[in-house]
Order: structure tokens, then C-alpha cells, then sequence
């Protein structure tokens, strides 16, 4: 990574930047972010409105671990084998199922001499040394870690990152960002935040662990996992994620990047989600991390400070490369202890000297045969969009309010959407009948075209019109609505150059898509807002009905909605992929899911042509546009 400078803390990128009645002098959402792009945390004015975020930002997270509806676990069948009794400790080798036939292995280290317990226990995720939870050096040693929290009274397991040592079902750079996976929400960081929720259901399975004391400390990419897991999982009571959480550098590997993840938010907000529980930023000066104790450890010990626990809060930083070494590994047990153990005196937490046991003791399938039923990458994909499947046919089986409860949410994330309230939305007069449409401090501006019917008196009509090509394509039909007596507003949705190659640019990016989908809730929004405005309806043309259909659940007022369905074949993942690309849209229930929540609503769905058969009473043909006044002057 190249060094930034300290002055570029200043830059603020946050979805919630600093409130501003006015609008940019033109949409700066065409501009990239990625992993290095500076980012500033942002005020939050109460309590209650950051409890309000930090369950948005829980919704987010598991939505774009695809962990949202929650997937129904199986049974662990865990398998802890291969005792080894050393000085104060032992270590077993460890296997479970964290989906049917996908692994989790790893090596489970307890107490010897303490009694039976129950004894604390310690999540260990590792980082991206080149033998994973196996590494043993200067910089950082999983199994001494370990080793010494054992020693100290604890049940301490580490396991292995998909690819690494015994993970055999998936390479580590496997499936790729922006392949048909993602549309159904499976990604490296996905999965691997589904086995570190799993190891947490196994830790609790055990009888020598307390349940109620379980922590979690993870260095590099295992520091990553340290805090999203700590954000999802209230069983993790208190957490210390190593050198990972930072400003400047938001972690560079598929398995820290989920689709979607860093739209609206970064690593020092997801780590501040742990408050009130305890919590310790262990920071480098040899890496991202350097300005923690002036820049990210304020931010949130201000959150702490918000929910009156500002003691649960603190940060130590050493003069060392990018590691997990000695000191690192003494500041955590002495938080741990006073946390999990109640001793407050960091003298009795000091490392004693450890002896790794050679690989052939920790490797789990070291002269063992693999399971007979262990997925490979196809099959483990097929499961996972057949599990998909079901739990969309079953929620729509339990009725419109659990399946609004459950994909609700999902759709939102997915488009990464915010519902505003009108009194949030600016317009701007820009002459001859054109506004600018946006939200202050969000970076839009939506070019309108607002045309009045003649007369005055009582609430008129009003529809919103979305062309492709823009407002102005739109003004045909726009003027014979207008001449019906209707307002009508009619909007240019995003149309920016941008280029998206970059690996994890949906991380940190909203597609075209999302962003024309937040374009009509705005303009919906807006319309709502406005005094002589009775009855709103909504009118996609050509393909923009696509992104009218995905916007229509958000804006439950709307009376009626006409959508072209450009004979979309919703049912291929290569459509998707081609002209409408979403992450997790799919495992977010798609048109599906937006028909359903858009309930029996008047809704014309038209020029299917055979191909969009999740609307069963679309219109195959295209309709013309005087049929299309007729319906909605009915």
C-alpha cells in the first residue's frame, strides 16, 4: 500500500457528510471510492439516532453476507480429536459442519490444572500469513497466542481461513466479486463470517465453556472478521480486532470486501457497533493503523461516550510493522482479563516462553480421509441458491407481514437504498419548468422537468415519468399526461461514465442500477412533499420500467404504477449480470420479492414477452401510450 498522510483524514467521503441545504453543482456519485480512499466518521446528534444506525448497519452486513433472512443452521457434527497435554494446556484437533458437507477445521487449545470450568473462551481468526493459523514468527504467532490465552484460563480455538492449510473446498480468492455468486449474496466474506458465527454455536456446545463469557481477537484479515462478527453476533461479549481498523485502508482481500459492504459506511463505524460492549483497537505504526490513537480510537470512544461507557473503551499502539507480536498479544490478555476474567492487574498476563507443536499435531487431515460427503465449490453454490429458493417460498407461504419483516430489509440493502422523508428532499428551480432534485450531504443531483396543467384549485394527480434516455425523451407522453389535467415530473435517473473494473468496486460503489432506483424514491419523495399533490403515480418507459418496479415497494403512497418489462428474462442470472447488475438482488428475492411487497396495488406490467413470468398477469405485448393514459386516468 502506498503511505497516505495524515492531512487526508480531512477528506470526508461518509454517506452522512456534514448537512448542507444546497445541492452539489453537479451529482458527484460518478465518483470511485475503493479500499485507500479516505474516509471521516460522522456526527451523530444522539443516542438514539446512532442506535437507530448501528441496527442499520447490523441489516447491512448480514444482507451483504447474504446471512439475511437468517439461513437455517444444521447440526455441527463436530468431531474434537488428536489430545496433547503440554504445561498448562492442551490442544485438540477440531472439525465441524458449518453448512451440510462444508468444513470448518481448526485446533481447540484449553486450560489444564483449573478444575473443569466453565472456563471463558476466545474466537482467534487469523490474518493472511502465508500458513494462516499456523504462522509462528516474530510479527505473530497464532498457536503461542492461544498457547498463553489457555494457560491463562481460557478456551481458546483458531481456525482456518477458507483456502488455507485444512479448507479444502474453496480456493482463498474464490468466487470471484461481480460474478453470478454475488448475485445471490455467496462471497468468500459471506461464507467466512457464517463458520465464525458456526464456531461461536460450537465454542457454546461445549460444557467446560461459559457462554455468557466469550471474546474475539483477530489480526490483519482475522481483524476484519474480529469486528464485522462482533457487529452481528451480541454473543461476542468483548472483542480486540488487531491492526485492521482504520480510515485509510479498508482491507484488500475478497474475504474483507462483501458486496455492497462500504457503500455508506467503513471499518471505524463497524467497529464502534461493538459498544457498549468492551472493546480494544490494538494499532501498528508500520501500517494503516498509525494514527489510530488521534483519529479512529476518538471516533469510537465517542460512541461509547454516547451510550455512557466510555471505560470499555481503549486502544494501545506499538512501534512495529503491520503483526500481532508479544506486546500485541500482552495488551489483549490483560483487556481480556479484566473483562472475562475480572483481574485487573495486566502483571499477571505477561507471556510465558511456548513451544509450537510441529504441523503433523495441529493438521486436521493429517493422515485422516476427508469426509465422503464434502462439497465441492459447484455443489456448495447449487445448495446454496436452493436454499435461497426455499426461504423465499417459505416466507411467502407465512403471509405478507412476516414476509415484509424478512425482504423488506433484504431488498433495501441489496439496493443499498434510502427512504427519505420529503422534508429531506431539495429541489432546486432552475428555470423554464427544470429542477434539481437531491438529498443535502448525499452528493445528488437529479435533473427534473416539472410540467402544470393549466387551472389551479383542489389537489391534482401527479405522476412521475422515467424514460432511460431521460426527461426529455419522456416529454411526449409527459405533455398528454399534463394535458389530462395531471402534474408531471420527469427525471434524468444517474447516467455517468464510470470505470468499474477494479475487483471490489461494488464494495465501495453502487451500480447504475441502485443508483437510478434511489433516484425515483427521491423524485417520489418529493412529489409526496408537495401541498397541491393528491393521488402520485408511477410510469416506467422501455427499460426504466425495470427500475421503477424495484423502486415502487419503497413508496407505498404511490396509487398506480405502469412498468415495461423490456421483455427481461428475470429468471437468468446472465440478464442480470448483462444489463442489471445488483449484488445480492437475487438472494434478496428480486422482482419477486419487490411484486410481493408491492401487494395488490394497481400495477400494469407490460411487454414481458414471455420472458418475465415472475409477473403471471403481465401483459406480453407491449402497450401503447394511450392505453397506458386510459389505465391511469381510470
Amino acid at each position: 500500500m502506498k503511505p497516505l498522510l495524515a492531512l487526508a483524514f480531512f477528506v470526508t467521503v461518509s454517506c452522512h457528510a456534514a448537512e448542507s441545504p444546497a445541492l452539489p453543482t453537479a451529482d458527484v456519485r460518478g465518483e470511485i471510492r475503493d479500499l485507500n480512499t479516505p474516509r471521516s466518521m460522522p456526527h451523530f446528534h444522539s443516542r438514539a439516532e446512532w442506535l437507530a444506525h448501528a441496527a442499520w448497519l447490523r441489516e447491512h452486513i448480514l444482507v451483504s453476507c447474504g446471512l439475511w433472512p437468517a439461513p437455517q443452521k444444521c447440526p455441527l457434527n463436530a468431531q474434537v480429536f488428536g489430545r496433547i497435554e503440554r504445561d498448562g494446556y492442551s490442544v485438540e484437533k477440531v472439525f465441524f459442519e458449518s453448512w451440510p458437507g462444508f468444513y470448518v477445521s481448526g485446533n481447540l487449545y484449553r486450560p489444564l490444572g483449573r478444575g473443569k470450568g466453565p472456563f471463558p473462551a476466545i474466537l482467534n481468526p487469523h490474518g493472511h500469513w502465508k500458513v494462516g493459523r499456523l504462522a509462528d514468527e516474530d510479527k505473530g504467532s497464532l498457536p503461542g497466542r492461544c498457547i498463553g490465552f489457555a494457560r491463562q484460563g481460557y478456551v481458546a480455538f483458531s481456525w482456518d481461513m477458507i483456502g488455507y492449510n485444512d479448507s479444502f473446498h474453496w480456493q482463498h480468492d474464490f468466487p470471484p466479486a461481480g460474478g453470478r455468486e454475488w448475485l445471490w449474496g455467496l462471497s468468500l466474506f459471506g461464507l467466512q463470517t457464517w463458520n465464525s458465527i458456526r464456531v461461536v454455536d460450537f465454542l457454546q456446545s461445549l460444557p467446560d465453556v461459559d457462554p455468557a463469557r466469550i471474546g474475539c481477537t483477530g489480526e490483519s484479515g482475522g481483524g476484519t472478521q474480529t469486528f464485522i462478527l462482533t457487529a452481528v453476533e451480541d454473543r461476542i461479549k468483548a472483542a480486540a480486532p488487531a491492526v485492521m481498523v482504520s480510515a485509510i485502508m479498508q482491507g484488500g482481500c475478497l474475504c474483507e470486501n462483501g458486496p455492497n459492504l462500504r457503500q455508506d459506511t467503513f471499518n471505524v463505524e463497524i467497529s464502534a457497533a461493538a459498544a457498549p460492549r468492551p472493546q480494544l483497537l490494538i494499532a501498528a505504526t508500520g501500517d494503516w493503523t498509525r494514527f489510530t490513537m488521534t483519529h479512529e480510537f476518538p471516533a469510537v470512544r465517542s460512541i461509547y461516550r454516547m451510550l455512557g461507557a466510555a471505560g470499555k473503551a481503549d486502544a494501545v499502539r506499538f512501534d512495529a510493522p503491520h503483526n500481532y507480536n508479544k506486546g500485541s498479544r500482552e495488551a489483549a490478555y490483560a483487556f481480556f482479563g479484566k473483562w472475562l476474567l475480572g483481574d485487573n492487574d495486566a502483571g499477571h498476563f505477561k507471556e510465558k516462553p511456548f513451544t509450537v507443536e510441529p504441523k503433523e499435531n495441529l493438521l486436521v487431515w493429517h493422515g485422516r480421509e476427508k469426509p465422503a460427503n464434502a462439497q465441492t465449490a459447484e455443489s456448495l453454490a447449487k445448495m446454496w441458491v436452493a436454499n435461497c429458493e426455499k426461504q423465499f417460498a417459505d416466507a411467502l407461504a407465512a403471509g405478507p407481514a412476516q414476509f415484509r419483516k424478512l425482504y423488506e430489509p433484504a431488498l433495501r440493502h441489496a439496493l443499498s437504498l434510502e427512504v427519505p422523508a420529503a422534508k429531506d428532499v431539495v429541489a432546486e428551480d432552475c428555470g423554464a419548468g427544470l429542477l434539481a432534485l437531491g438529498r443535502p450531504g448525499r452528493g445528488d443531483r437529479v435533473p427534473a422537468r416539472l410540467s402544470l396543467p393549466k387551472g389551479g384549485g383542489a389537489k391534482r394527480a401527479a405522476t412521475l415519468v422515467v424514460h432511460p434516455k431521460g426527461w426529455l425523451a419522456a416529454e411526449p407522453f409527459a405533455a398528454k399526461l399534463a394535458a389530462a389535467g395531471q402534474f408531471v415530473l420527469a427525471i434524468d435517473c444517474f447516467n455517468h461514465r464510470r470505470k468499474t473494473e477494479d475487483n471490489l468496486f461494488t464494495t465501495y460503489n453502487k451500480t447504475d442500477t441502485q443508483l437510478r432506483v434511489q433516484d425515483i424514491v427521491t423524485a417520489l419523495a418529493w412529489l409526496r412533499g408537495r401541498k397541491d399533490v393528491g393521488a402520485i403515480n408511477l410510469v416506467g418507459l422501455d427499460e426504466a420500467g425495470l427500475w421503477c418496479l424495484l423502486a415502487r415497494p419503497f413508496a407505498p403512497f404511490v396509487a398506480k404504477t405502469v412498468a415495461d418489462a423490456a421483455q427481461f428474462d428475470a429468471a437468468s442470472d446472465a440478464a442480470w449480470l448483462k444489463s442489471l447488475y445488483v449484488p445480492v438482488l437475487r438472494r434478496a428475492g428480486d422482482f419477486r420479492a419487490a411484486l410481493a411487497l408491492i401487494g395488490d396495488a394497481p400495477l400494469l406490467v407490460h411487454n414481458a414477452g414471455g420472458k418475465f413470468q415472475c409477473a403471471p398477469k403481465a401483459k406480453q405485448e407491449k402497450v401503447g401510450e394511450e392505453e397506458l393514459l386510459a389505465w391511469l386516468g381510470k
